[in-house]
C-alpha cells in the first residue's frame, strides 16, 4: 500500500478489505485476541433475553416481535438470549422471529451450524445482509461491540491551534490540516482537540428509526458519553494491546492479521438517536444495566435449581462481567426505545 489514504479508508481496510481481520474466522477469548463479555459468561445473554421477557410482558413489545442481533460472530449472544427465554417463558420462543445481520458469508456458516448443533429445527433463524434490509414492525435489536468497529478518523489540534487529521501512507500515519466539514462540525460540536471521531452513526440509527416502527435496542461497547481528548485507538493481538503510536510499532505486520479497535463516544451516538424524537435514549454502565436487567435474579433461579459447585462457578464468570474495575465499569450500554 504506497497511496496516500484517510485513516477511515485504512481503519476500513484493516477490518474489512480484502483478507481483513474481520473477513476472516477469528477466535474470541482465550484463544483469540481479545476476550467479550458474551465470551465471559452464558448470563451476559441471559440478562438480556431476561429483558426481552419483560418488554413483552409489559406491553412494550408484542409476543410476535423479532429478535434481531447485529453482528453475532459464532452466533453465541443470540442462542444464550434464546436459551434463557424459553427456560423464563418457553411459550415466548414459539412466537417469537429471529434473525442476525451479518455481512460475511463464513460467520454467517458459522452461526447457522451452531443453531443448527444447539436447537436443531426449533429455531427458525434468518440473516441479512445490512441493517437496511431489516424491515419490521416491532423488534428488539441487540449488539455486542459493534460501534466500535465502524471507522473513525484521527483528529489532532497542534500547538498553533491548526486541526488536523490523520493521512496514512505505507502504514505510516501523519497528519494534515483538516478540510473535511463535518469533522470540523463535529469536533466544534463535541469540543473535540484530539480523539477519534467515528464515522456512520447518523446513518446507522436513521435506519433504524426509518425501517423498524417499534423498537428497544440496546448496545454494550467500552467508551464514555464525554469525548476523552486522547487518542484510544488501538490494536488487540493475542490479548495485549498496542496503543495506535506506540513506538516501533509494526503496523505493516499487525494489518488485517489483528483487530483494531477505539473508544466509543456515546454522546454522539446518544445524540444520533435523540435528533429522531426517540422516545428514550438512556446510557449506563454494563454493571448498571446487568443489575437493573436482572442478573441477580436470574443467579437466585440458578441456586435454586442447581448444586453448589455449578453456582459458584457461573457466580464467579458474572462477577467479572460485573467488577467495577474491569467490565462493569469499563464498559458501557445504550438503550433507546422508540
Amino acid at each position: 500500500m504506497n497511496k496516500q489514504q484517510n485513516f477511515s479508508t485504512y481503519f476500513n481496510d484493516w477490518l474489512y478489505g480484502n483478507n481483513g481481520y474481520y473477513t476472516k474466522y477469528n477466535s474470541i477469548g482465550k484463544e483469540g485476541d481479545f476476550y467479550t463479555s458474551v465470551s465471559t459468561s452464558s448470563y451476559f445473554g441471559g440478562t438480556i433475553g431476561k429483558r426481552i421477557v419483560d418488554t413483552i410482558t409489559s406491553g412494550f413489545l408484542p409476543k410476535n416481535s423479532t429478535i434481531v442481533e447485529i453482528g453475532a460472530h459464532h452466533g453465541y449472544l443470540l442462542a444464550d438470549i434464546i436459551q434463557f427465554i424459553y427456560t423464563l417463558n418457553p411459550e415466548l420462543v414459539e412466537t417469537l422471529n429471529f434473525c442476525i445481520v451479518e455481512r460475511h458469508d463464513h460467520l454467517k456458516q458459522q452461526q447457522i451450524k451452531y443453531f443448527q448443533d444447539s436447537f436443531g429445527d426449533a429455531i427458525n433463524l434468518t440473516h441479512y445482509k445490512d441493517i437496511k434490509d431489516v424491515k419490521l414492525d416491532s423488534a428488539y435489536i441487540v449488539a455486542n461491540e459493534i460501534f466500535d468497529a465502524f471507522s473513525c478518523e484521527l483528529i489532532y489540534t497542534d500547538e498553533n491551534s491548526v486541526r488536523k487529521n490523520a493521512v496514512v501512507n505505507n502504514h505510516k500515519i501523519s497528519f494534515e490540516k483538516c478540510e473535511d466539514d463535518y469533522l470540523n462540525e463535529i469536533c466544534d460540536r463535541y469540543n473535540i482537540e484530539k480523539g477519534e471521531i467515528a464515522l456512520g452513526y447518523e446513518e446507522f440509527a436513521k435506519t433504524i428509526c426509518q425501517n423498524i416502527k417499534k423498537f428497544e435496542f440496546i448496545s454494550f461497547d467500552y467508551g464514555d458519553n464525554y469525548p476523552r481528548n486522547d487518542f484510544s485507538a488501538r490494536i488487540y493481538d493475542k490479548h495485549k494491546v498496542y496503543p495506535i503510536f506506540e513506538e516501533n510499532l509494526p503496523l505493516e505486520k499487525l494489518f488485517s492479521n489483528s483487530d483494531i479497535t477505539f473508544d466509543v463516544n456515546f454522546k454522539h451516538l446518544m445524540d444520533c438517536f435523540k435528533n429522531l424524537d426517540c422516545q428514550s435514549v438512556d446510557f449506563m454502565t454494563q454493571l448498571k444495566t446487568l443489575v437493573e436487567f436482572g442478573i441477580h435474579d436470574l443467579l437466585q433461579i440458578l441456586k435454586d435449581n442447581a448444586d453448589d459447585n455449578t453456582y459458584l462457578r457461573e457466580t464467579q464468570k458474572v462477577k467479572t462481567l460485573l467488577d467495577p474495575t474491569s467490565m462493569g465499569e469499563r464498559f458501557k450500554a445504550i438503550i433507546v426505545r422508540k
